[in-house]
């Protein structure tokens, strides 16, 4: 596997940009407009992550890591249907996650899923349209999330990712976060992928409760726009910097070789 770019220190690369202009001068839409943040979020969450502590056993680690403002691309492992929610409560600033099409339609599950930010895309093809429509929230200086490998996996291992994550990272050059999530993948109500029945008492090879782990920023893309990557290179970096925060049983096709 190879070694993610070193670190770089948060607020280096690419400045923040508004991203209400656009090419013929008009306003852009305002896509942080409705959706929860200020106060009422950080209320919110202020009232979640101790719940979900003594609930579910969250711990977060490297929450500094976390850049405080400007366009970051977040990127994860997937393996729960929770796990959007998770990263919502966990995610100290606004975050605007690429969600399937299919949770939009569904009562209450779409009007929260509206009211984060989050945006449909339509799984097993392209999807160009959420793709450019992530490179404009991130052009507004808001938070995207991704789950690279497009689908939770069943055995909690890492899977081959999507280039759709490489495109976005490479046409944009905003700071990539990497995280990690464990633990959730123990939860019920997991849809066709399996689940622990609802137990979040750790097997052998993992730790109790649920754990997010974010890790240290980096970028795909210099100061001066190059970028020297493939797009199926630039996903495997992002994937290899997640698998770094993963244990070894979950690293799966970005394990050690």
């Amino acid at each position: 596997m190879s070694t993610p770019r070193a670190p770089i220190r948060l607020g280096d690369g690419p400045p923040e940009t508004s991203g209400r202009e656009v090419a013929d001068g008009s306003a852009a839409p305002d896509l942080a407009r409705g959706t929860l943040r200020g106060w009422p979020r950080r209320l919110l969450r202020a009232l979640l992550l101790p719940l979900m502590a003594r609930v579910v056993g969250l711990r977060l680690e490297g929450v500094a890591n976390v850049p405080t403002s400007g366009p970051v691309l977040v990127v994860s492992n997937h393996v729960h249907n929770a796990d959007p929610i998770v990263m919502e409560i966990a995610f100290p600033r606004p975050l605007h996650y690429m969600a399937k099409r299919e949770l939009f339609g569904i009562p209450i599950v779409g009007w929260v899923s509206h009211r984060v930010g989050a945006f449909p895309v339509d799984r097993g093809r392209a999807d160009r349209g959420a793709l450019r429509h992530a490179e404009a929230v991130l052009k507004q200086g808001i938070a995207v999330g991704m789950f690279p490998e497009g689908t939770r996996s069943p055995t909690r291992s890492l899977r081959s990712a999507l280039p759709g994550v490489g495109m976005v990272a490479l046409r944009t050059g905003v700071a990539i976060l990497p995280v990690a999530i464990t633990g959730t993948e123990r939860l019920p109500l997991n849809g066709g992928k399996g689940g622990g029945g609802g137990s979040l008492v750790a097997d052998r090879q993992t730790e109790p409760g649920i754990r997010v782990r974010f890790g240290p920023v980096f970028h795909l893309v210099t100061d001066d726009g190059s970028a020297n990557l493939g797009v199926q290179e630039a996903t495997d970096r992002m994937m290899e910097a997640v698998a770094a925060l993963l244990p070894p049983n979950y690293r799966g096709v970005y394990g050690e070789e």
